[in-house]
C-alpha cells in the first residue's frame, strides 16, 4: 500500500482532473464508431479513475459518476 500526502489545493486539482477524465471517457463511449474492444478498454480506465475519485470527492459527487451496467437482451 502506497499512501499520498497532499493539500486542500492539490487535492481539488486530482479531483478536477479525474472528473475531467471521466467526463471525456464517458463522451467517447458513446460513439458508435468506436469498436467493442476500445470501449470495452475505456470502462476498464473509467472504473480505475473512478475509484481513485472515490477517495477524494463527496460521497454526493460520487454518485454523479457511478456508471449502470447496461444488461444485453438476447431477444427473449
Amino acid at each position: 500500500m502506497l499512501g499520498l500526502l497532499v493539500n486542500y489545493k492539490e487535492m481539488k486539482e486530482i479531483e478536477y482532473v479525474l472528473k475531467r477524465e471521466m467526463e471525456e471517457i464517458l463522451h467517447d463511449i458513446e460513439e458508435p464508431r468506436i469498436d467493442h474492444i476500445v470501449k470495452r478498454a475505456m470502462e476498464e480506465r473509467y472504473q480505475i479513475l473512478f475509484n481513485l475519485f472515490r477517495k477524494i470527492a463527496s460521497p454526493s459527487e460520487c454518485t454523479k459518476y457511478i456508471r449502470v451496467k447496461k444488461v444485453r437482451r438476447n431477444g427473449s
